[in-house]
Order: C-alpha cells, then structure tokens, then sequence
C-alpha cells in the first residue's frame, strides 16, 4: 500500500476558541524538551494573545522555504525535542511537519494566519530553497494538538484569510473530479472525505461575505469561527479520510506551474490554487459551475483572470510555459482530465478569458 493511500485524522486535539491560547500550558505537562518554529510575525502575534510566559522554551526561526534543507538544519538545531510547536502559517506548520518527522517527536500546531489546512493534514508542501514547488510529502504522524486562537486570528493578516477560504474551496471540486473516473463503489473513508468535502463547498459558498464582514470588524463570530473550522479541521478531513480520492488534480497542478513565476510568490498559496480551479473547470467543460463561480471570486476579491497575476511575460509564451509544467506526468491534473494535454490546459486559459470578459460586458462581475 503507497504511504499516500493509509487513512488519518486531524490533529489528536483540536480546540478553537477565542482565548484558545491559554490551553498551551496544559498541552505541555509531560513533555521535557519542547521546542517552537517560528517566524518573527507570526512570534510577534503568538506573545501579543499569549497569555503565559514560555520563554524558557528555545525559539528557531524557519527560512521561509518550506524546504528539506530548512528543515535539516532546523532538525540539527532541535535535536533533543521530544515536542515541536509550530506557531505560524502554512510554511511554519509544514516545516515543522519536516522538522518532527525526522525527530520522531510529537507536534503542537498554533496557527496564526488562515491561509492552508496545513496544521491538521498529514501534507507537506514542499519547496526548493529558491522557492520553487518541488514534491509533496506526508509525515507518518499526525499533530498532537491543534489550538486555534479566534482572537489572534481575527487580527491576522486578511489577505491569508481569503487565501485560506479560496485553498478549502477547490476542496470538493478536486475530489469529485478524481473520484469521478472511479468505477463500483468507494470505501466508507473515502465516502466519508468526500461528504466533509463537500460541506466545506456549502458552507464557504454560504458564509464567506458574512465571515470576512465581521473579520473586518474584528468580530470572532460565529460565521467567522464556522469558516476557520472548515479552513483547518473539515478541510483536513477530507484528505485524511478520502487519501488520494480527496486530495490534488488540476487546480493543485496550475498553482505549482505559477511558481515559476518569481511574481506568483508573492500571492497567497489558496488564491493561485483557486485560479487553477477556474482552468481545471474550463478544462472539464464544466462552462455552468465556472459562471457560477465567477461572480462569486469577483464579489470576494478572489484573483479570476490571468492579468491579475500580474506575470510579466508576455501572455501567450507563459500560459504556454505554465501549461506545459501542469500537463506533465509529474503533475496532478491528469487525475482530473485523464490524457490532459498542453494544449487543453492552453485552451482552457483563454476560454476562461473569453467568459471573464463576456461577464463583464454584461455587468455581471
């Protein structure tokens, strides 16, 4: 059995609250030699609603790579810790994934920002040091606690909270786009990622205006906490439950060709990857869903049409460079059109500007 295809769970502990902080101290006892992966923000934000003093615990500083190089050398630096808390993003968290792995030690997640489900899944993006996507990998054990601070969080950095909303929304579409090709019945787990999958779909398309209303008047409500929950645990699920049925195609595999573009790094991970939705849908003909979504992403001040990158190469040699990177074999698309090809994915970028600019004639976005 591939290590990808062996069912998980999120995280041992999951707790979500205003104040959630406070629950460290307890999640502690019994460990001797905790360290914490940080970086300097997310360290800033992390000591401002922290409510004890742990500055007894060593503080390492991740590269902002993701990479097994940061992670080697963090692991050199740690190489006693029986426990490692990730206080951070989506890099943080999977560098210390990396970090705990090689230890073989427990992991405590302390997200700051909403940008990925990386505090609850068993996936690990990961980079070169040069920031350039590289492989996926999955760690063997899952975090033993996640504490997910709404009042932290509602002070975060918003343009990680959109990411974090547009990353869980290709959540269902990827998935029913893999299991589709599949023939009989699925597993019960695999049934079970795809419902949870599907709820994250109903829940964003439902609650996001509300969420990020009150996430601009710094109101941890409860439409707020509903959408952290599906960005961290309901979205983490779906993978751990559905394994390779409720995890990457086509989006995922637009988003890695981005980054080879240096002005795609400075987007959020879930605002490129819902970008590749739009492509994976017009690459499936699926023309309803993407006129459906489209007003949506506009509404939101989701990224829907190629200038919006901001990519300085000329249009047509980077859709092509971009094409090429995702239609390979060691690329995920496949797993949402069988026998993709360069020129479909080529096709599919510019019949989505072709529908951006018919609704916008029409006043529709």
């Amino acid at each position: 059995m591939k290590f990808e295809q062996v069912t998980r769970s999120t995280p041992g502990q999951y707790i979500s609250q205003v104040g959630a902080l406070r629950y460290l101290k307890d999640k502690l006892l019994g460990f001797q030699k905790p360290y914490m992966i940080t970086g300097e923000k997310s360290y800033h934000a992390f000591l401002e609603y922290c409510p004890d003093d742990f500055s007894h615990i060593p503080v390492l500083r991740y590269d902002h790579t993701s990479s097994h190089e940061d992670a080697d050398r963090l692991s050199n630096l740690s190489k006693d810790a029986d426990v490692i808390i990730a206080i951070g993003g989506g890099k943080v968290c999977d560098t210390a994934k990396l970090v705990a792995e090689r230890l073989d030690c427990e992991l405590i997640m302390v997200p700051t920002v909403l940008g990925t489900c990386a505090p609850t899944s068993a996936v690990v993006a990961v980079y070169y040091p040069n920031k350039v996507f590289k492989q996926i990998d999955y760690i063997k054990r899952m975090p033993f606690c996640c504490l997910v601070d709404l009042e932290l969080l509602v002070h975060s950095p918003k343009e990680y909270f959109i990411g974090g909303i547009c990353d869980t929304l290709v959540k269902w579409y990827e998935a029913e786009s893999i299991t589709r090709h599949v023939q009989g019945y699925l597993e019960a787990n695999v049934e079970l990622g795809l419902a949870a999958a599907k709820v994250t779909q109903r829940i964003l398309l439902r609650d996001t205006p509300k969420a990020l209303k009150d996430f601009d008047d710094f109101n941890a409500s409860e439409d707020f906490k509903r959408i952290v929950d599906t960005i961290f645990n309901i979205s983490g699920a779906v993978g751990g439950f559905a394994c390779e049925y409720g995890r990457i195609s086509g989006a995922h595999a637009v988003h890695n060709a981005l980054s080879l573009f240096e002005e795609t790094h400075r987007i959020q991970h879930g605002v490129k990857v819902s970008y590749g939705l739009l492509i994976q849908l017009c690459a499936m003909k699926e023309w309803h869903e993407v006129k459906r979504l489209i007003p949506f992403f506009a509404q939101n001040k989701f990224i829907y049409a190629w200038k919006q990158l901001n990519i300085e190469e000329p249009m047509e040699s980077a859709v092509k460079k971009m094409a090429q990177f995702a239609a390979s074999h060691k690329e995920t698309f496949r797993l949402a059109v069988p026998n993709i090809k360069d020129e479909d994915i080529i096709e599919a970028t510019y019949a989505l500007e072709k529908l951006v600019n018919e609704l916008e004639k029409c006043s529709e976005i």
